[in-house]
């Protein structure tokens, strides 16, 4: 039996739909017998998972989907300790991180094999492999040719060290099988958040067209970009309302609306069920969208999108590949035509970029205070630059500086590490402490002043006593050390969707 494990994926266990493993377990459905857990939903991952490989026959097989961050920091020691108790089991890594850092993985001495990238037919290849012999191949003195037929692979050769078959093409939507739903406890993934009561997650497409060289999504697909059709996503609307009462989609999608046509056919296909959706979308293409489009989106329930605006720079974002469309201007042109359409912007930027990320930052932080003017609805979440291997002038730039990714991953599941794959880490060679300090000193009366409307749980009164101690603050620009927002918000817990989402 194949066991898939979904590690816990931040502290206060928001459970999300576990849509990689269904993926793919939808796969192996008509020939292998596999069980998904999910550590969000244990209250003790390791005992339950210890249960379920001890009845998992003579040929057990863990597959475990791995994001850096919480999940890396929980997968490391269960792993660990799962294959102490079972020296027979095959671990199986797959996921952002292990396709990243797949040689990593593979110098431990618990991963056996690395999936890397759409790993839903690699798997299923890897298993007919392994299953049809009597021991895993990837041991000394044993042939690896037929390891090297399969796309997306990375193993242990013959002298143990790793090695990594290109990355598969990405399947094609409409040749993978529907998921079974019946796999997971889907009641429990349903949860309130600011869209509505009762909301649940989705996937409706692979890849993204764009080469921005600090996200980790352009190494997996290489500018390729497969969605399913409006239709099917529609009827995936459709089953999520009639099934679990869902009232609320949250598209999880790199990119949702890279397609005007698609996006138009499916907001006039859930028309009728009155239900209020969020997805991620890029500036300077959702700018050519008709005012036709944008009426079905708002009328459809569309309620915040998430866009990549970056930087106030202009010259960050050519630096950035963020392409000839993306500029400031275009960024302030979107939060104008969102706000007349009632759709709240949910604008992410990428703060102390190199090579000087103390005027980066600085350009930045008043181009922010620009959006807000116009549109104080605006959502604004800050991260640090963190390199993505691999990955243009800003990598090397940062290697220049003395960057380099941990060797182990011991070192990763390290406090250190934890923050830098949350873009909060405190140890960029190239951003200097007083810089963030400030960073931080600014977000902390931005926040205050202007709350997430997405925090459910902060009153009228809550708002109006964070913007009041806020605005002396934050019309001075004296960010430096604001004592009494930091007491404040003892009192008043704030939510960073940076970290903790809706």
């Amino acid at each position: 039996m194949i066991v898939f494990y979904n590690p816990q994926s931040s502290a206060n266990r928001k459970p999300i739909l576990p849509m990689s493993l269904l993926a793919v377990g939808a796969v192996l459905e008509d020939r292998y017998n596999y069980e998904i857990v999910d550590g969000n939903l244990e209250d003790d991952p390791l005992a339950t998972l210890d249960r379920c490989l001890q009845t998992a026959g003579a040929f057990p097989v863990l597959a475990v989907t791995v994001m850096p961050g919480p999940q890396l920091q929980q997968a490391v020691p269960l792993c660990q300790e799962l294959k102490r108790r079972h020296p027979h089991l095959i671990i199986i890594w797959g996921g952002y991180f292990p396709t990243q850092h797949w040689d990593v993985c593979l110098r431990s001495d618990f991963v056996d094999y690395v999936i890397r990238g759409h790993g839903e037919y690699a798997f299923r290849q890897l298993l007919d492999l392994l299953t049809g012999q009597a021991l895993p191949i990837a041991i000394p003195g044993t042939p690896t040719v037929a390891l090297q037929s399969i796309p997306g692979l990375a193993y242990k050769d013959a002298d143990g060290h790793p090695v990594s078959n290109p990355l598969a093409p990405i399947p094609a939507p409409k040749s993978l099988p529907p998921w079974n739903f019946d796999r997971v406890p889907v009641t429990r993934y349903v949860r309130p958040t600011f869209l509505g009561s009762r909301t649940l997650g989705y996937h409706s497409s692979y890849g993204c067209p764009f080469f921005c060289n600090f996200c980790a999504v352009v190494n997996m697909v290489n500018g390729r970009w497969l969605p399913q059709t409006a239709a099917y996503v529609a009827h995936i609307a459709h089953t999520y309302h009639a099934r679990w009462g869902v009232n609320a989609i949250e598209f999880y999608d790199n990119n949702f609306f890279t397609q005007e046509a698609r996006v138009a056919e499916f907001s006039e296909r859930i028309m009728n069920l009155s239900i209020a959706w969020w997805g991620e979308g890029r500036i300077d293409t959702m700018m050519h969208y008709s005012d036709r489009t944008w009426e079905l989106m708002r009328d459809a329930g569309l309620k915040m999108v998430f866009l990549g605006a970056e930087s106030g720079s202009m010259e960050t974002l050519k630096r950035m590949d963020k392409g000839g469309q993306m500029t400031p201007e275009k960024t302030l042109e979107m939060v104008r035509r969102m706000k007349s359409y009632g759709i709240v912007p949910e604008l992410s930027f990428v703060m102390g970029s190199p090579p000087d990320p103390e005027a980066d930052a600085q350009q930045t932080m008043e181009f922010i205070r620009q959006v807000k003017h116009i549109n104080p609805a605006a959502e604004i979440i800050m991260y640090l630059y963190t390199p993505v291997p691999l990955a243009g002038d800003l990598y090397d730039e940062a290697q220049s500086e003395g960057f380099a990714f941990p060797a182990t991953l011991e070192e990763w599941v390290a406090p250190d590490w934890l923050n830098f794959s949350q873009r909060r880490s405190l140890t960029m060679p190239w951003i200097k402490r007083p810089l963030r300090q400030q960073l931080h000193d600014f977000e902390r009366v931005l926040n205050a002043y202007y709350p997430t409307f997405t925090d459910t749980k902060l009153t009228t009164l809550h708002r109006s006593i964070l913007k009041f101690v806020s605005s002396w603050r934050y019309h001075t620009r004296i960010y430096h050390s604001p004592i009494e927002l930091r007491a404040l918000h003892r009192l008043i817990t704030y939510q960073r969707p940076e970290t903790s989402g809706f």
